[in-house]
């Protein structure tokens, strides 16, 4: 299969040949992974009982999708990823806030998926094979998992899609003897050692793993979805059928991986490290499907994320190919998971780390979602594409390439998620105004959403287009250089 050879450039339409059912596929086989296994873990090690956990997850993942589904759309009609396609709403050069945004989503969780793979292969070949818990064994190990995450995000997405397609069957059979191997030791009772409500009460507690193991799986995928749906035509699909395997994808892909790891962390009593107990807990026969699934689904999972890793940096230094970007994202992720490793806490460092991106990426999500509904899907995508080469003008330059309201009101709300957030280590000082209960993504998104449609008006986003994806000719000529 040849490397992928596209950046974040339109796509032509000969070339979008993916249908929803891949859509579906992507989405459920790159999550059925132990970087997402390990959200269901957060509601049992924050204090809940079996019921609350898995009550908080699935509220949080169905709002979460409600929300995120629709940026699918975007860059359907756009044809490139949707950090370029939010050029639309932020300029041409404002959209380096989704692309840095984009960056940092799935830095994090790229790093997350290696280091939890890593530490579950390390202890599962220690408990076959003797392998000590050395420095030297867990830096093989996140080198090896890193390696063969490039492989397949260099090669590009056909390359993703075909593992994804592997691994939606695999990982689905191995989570089912994963039910079967925990079962006997499995309680709905809360895990004692978690020491009671982290917030000291059961709504505030709640709350947070609705959002900690819930909302931030679909939110991790604000900036995600567009790499995958950029190879779907809109001509041979509609938007209601893409929107559905969205929907689908994500509740499955989510939902799946997120309960096992709920189960499993009851079965392991594991209320203070996920990792450990898991491989402890686990029966002799099943170590091998476990290292499997800590092997290949790390990889399929990370090379997703790192393949989106790659676009975002090709767009924000348009002179490197997407290759080279993939490869230099790769070194500085691997070099989190060993910061994660031997510096933080995972509790600590996961939650922070879905509560701090979910307060800054909503804003940017509902400004792109109001701005894609004002226009009406219509877009113009030579427009879009005058950053990545070097040019001036078209209908998305604005003010130097940046839509000054745009972003303004990105910059306003992350700040007001900022303000508004609980974290193990710091509090935002408008906690004192919801009572103590972090409601950090709902205040950033609304204060972004209200402050860009109080800041702008219908016409000023109503595009030239007429013609459908690819503009009229008299859009083509407005780029100039």
């Amino acid at each position: 299969m040849p490397m992928e050879q596209r950046g974040v450039d339109t796509v032509p339409d000969e070339e979008r040949t993916s249908s929803p059912r891949d859509l579906v596929s992507i989405l459920l086989g790159s999550n059925l992974c132990l970087g997402v296994i390990v959200f269901g873990w957060l509601p049992p090690s924050f204090g809940l009982g079996w019921w609350a956990s898995v009550s908080s997850i699935a509220v949080g993942t169905v709002l979460g999708t409600l929300f995120t589904a629709p940026l699918a759309l975007v860059s359907l009609r756009t044809a490139t990823n949707l950090s370029t396609s939010s050029g639309a709403q932020f300029g041409v050069r404002g959209r380096l806030v989704g692309s840095v945004v984009g960056l940092l989503l799935a830095l994090g969780y790229t790093a997350l998926t290696l280091w939890i793979g890593g530490d579950v292969m390390v202890s599962v070949l220690g408990r076959l094979f003797g392998l000590p818990t050395s420095g030297m064994s867990y830096g093989t190990v996140y080198g090896l998992l890193a390696a063969a995450t490039v492989a397949g995000a260099v090669y590009g997405y056909r390359v993703l899609l075909a593992m994804s397609r592997v691994l939606a069957i695999g990982m689905t059979a191995l989570l089912l003897l994963g039910v079967f191997a925990y079962a006997p030791d499995f309680t709905t009772d809360a895990l004692p050692e978690a020491g009671g409500y982290l917030l000291g009460g059961f709504w505030p507690t709640w709350l947070l793993a609705t959002v900690a193991a819930g909302l931030s799986g679909p939110i991790a995928f604000i900036t995600l979805l567009g790499d995958y749906t950029r190879y779907i035509s809109p001509v041979r699909h509609t938007s209601r059928r893409v929107l559905h395997a969205t929907w689908l994808g994500l509740m499955l892909g989510l939902l799946i991986p997120q309960l096992f790891g709920t189960f499993t962390a009851y079965a392991a009593r594991a209320a203070l490290d996920y990792a450990g107990p898991l491989v402890d807990a686990a029966p002799t026969w099943y170590l091998l499907p476990l290292l499997l699934a800590a092997s290949a689904g790390s990889a399929g999972n990370a090379g997703l994320m790192l393949y989106s890793m790659g676009l975002d940096l090709d767009a924000i230094v348009p002179r490197t190919s997407r290759a080279r970007a993939t490869c230099a994202v790769a070194v500085v992720a691997t070099a989190c998971v060993f910061v994660g490793h031997y510096a933080w806490e995972a509790q600590s460092a996961m939650t922070s780390f879905v509560l701090l991106l979910t307060a800054i990426g909503t804003p940017w999500a509902v400004i792109t979602l109001i701005g894609h509904v004002r226009c009406g899907g219509v877009y113009d995508a030579e427009a879009l594409q005058v950053f990545n080469r070097r040019s001036r003008g078209g209908i998305y330059w604005y003010r130097a390439g940046w839509h000054i309201p745009a972003t303004v009101s990105w910059a306003a709300g992350a700040v007001t998620g900022l303000l508004a957030v609980s974290l193990p280590s710091y509090e935002g000082p408008l906690l004192a105004l919801t009572g103590g209960v972090d409601c950090s993504f709902l205040l950033s998104g609304a204060v972004g959403g209200i402050g860009y449609l109080a800041l702008t008006s219908r016409a000023a986003h109503a595009p030239v287009a007429t013609e459908g994806v690819e503009g009229t000719e008299a859009q083509r000529a407005s780029v100039t250089s």
